[in-house]
């Protein structure tokens, strides 16, 4: 796909969601596909924007806190998945919420025809750290829908 395409769909796709799409993620090695991130709030409560082009997702990961800790996850635009590790993919739309508790494996990503955003929530706890591990195989992604 040119670029120019690929620009068009972020153009329209981008007028279809409030937050900004924001730049390719400094995180990239740890997904597969093209993702972008935009700081929506750094003070308080850390949010992020985190945009996934179709078929791109994140590696399998891990919060890791002593106490407290984990993720919360805002569908704000788009289809997408969530999965943890041994169980079957949520599907990820619009105003879907997903909390994730420290320790738990995951990933989360974009379905295979279609953009995705969500917000990401880093909840606040003690020796918080996030350990990225492998990325999600293509025959797994694959029997997505």
């Amino acid at each position: 796909m040119s670029d120019k395409i690929v620009q068009t769909e972020r153009d329209k796709y981008q007028n279809s969601i409030f937050f900004p799409i924001g730049e390719p993620n400094p995180y990239g090695e740890f997904f597969v596909g093209q993702s972008y991130l935009a700081d929506v709030s750094t003070e308080q409560v850390p949010v992020f924007n985190v945009t996934f082009e179709p078929g791109c997702r994140n590696n399998w990961h891990v919060h890791h806190a002593k106490n407290g800790g984990g993720q919360m996850l805002i569908c704000i635009g788009g289809r997408g998945y969530y999965q943890e590790w041994g169980k079957e993919a949520v599907e990820m739309t619009p105003g879907s919420v997903i909390n994730i508790p420290a320790e738990v494996k995951h990933w989360h990503g974009a379905a295979p025809d279609s953009w995705f955003s969500h917000l990401a929530l880093e909840i606040e706890g003690e020796e918080t750290s996030n350990e990225w591990l492998e990325a999600v195989s293509d025959e797994d992604y694959g029997k997505l829908k």
